[in-house]
């Protein structure tokens, strides 16, 4: 069962509830500010159902957001090569639940400290704390990464290798503002464009050209 707000948010939901109650004792106006926050935090943890697309050729945004840019690019930790990357940017106003962009098997996991630069800027992606979930079926292999920024402060991230994990299905988040990545072999046609707003697991980022996974 997936809660209407994503259980990361208990803890400050609950502190936040409990210094309502004092301060409303105290003094009912002092009370304002952490209700605030509390619908605040209600608000950037929601955690929505989405129809994902059933076309097994397609792949669906792991992230709500706008996107950024896409570029060729070089990646030597999982796809070992030239790939399409595209970068998702993440206000504190998106749903920041981090969605899987296709079916297949997590085969790879890492995670590297970092900055906490606004990520935003185009060089935030080499220098931030960012987590890495390469995924792999019969047709390829891609990458997803979470990126910290200024206001994220911290990446959640529920897969691990080995797990299976369907199109669409959550996989994480990143807490307070953010960036999200997507890695695609070359052979894939991007669906999208710089600036255009994508909603994850719902908005076709590419699709699979092939029915033979590329290797290397």
């Amino acid at each position: 069962m997936n809660f209407p707000i994503a259980r990361d948010s208990w803890p400050y939901l609950t502190v936040l509830a409990v210094l309502s109650g004092i301060t409303y004792l105290i003094w009912p106006w002092l009370a304002l500010g952490p209700v605030v926050l509390f619908l605040f935090v209600v608000y950037f943890f929601r955690n929505p159902e989405r129809r994902i697309p059933a076309d097994e050729t397609v792949l669906v945004s792991p992230a709500d957001g706008v996107v950024m840019d896409i570029e060729r690019v070089l990646e030597d930790r999982f796809l070992e090569g030239e790939s399409i990357r595209i970068r998702i940017f993440l206000s504190i106003f998106n749903v920041h639940i981090n969605r899987v962009p296709m079916s297949g098997t997590v085969v790879y996991r890492d995670y590297r400290p970092g900055q906490m630069l606004p990520a935003f800027k185009s060089h935030a992606s080499e220098v931030n704390e960012k987590n890495f979930v390469g995924i792999e079926n019969s047709q390829l292999r891609i990458l997803v990464t979470q990126v910290t920024g200024f206001v994220a402060r911290r990446i959640v991230c529920w897969v691990k290798t080995g797990d299976q994990v369907e199109r669409g299905e959550r996989f994480g988040l990143i807490k307070f503002g953010s960036c999200t990545e997507l890695f695609l072999p070359p052979h894939v046609e991007v669906a999208v464009k710089p600036g255009e707003k994508v909603v994850g697991g719902v908005t076709v980022m590419g699709l699979v050209k092939e029915n033979v996974r590329e290797t290397n």
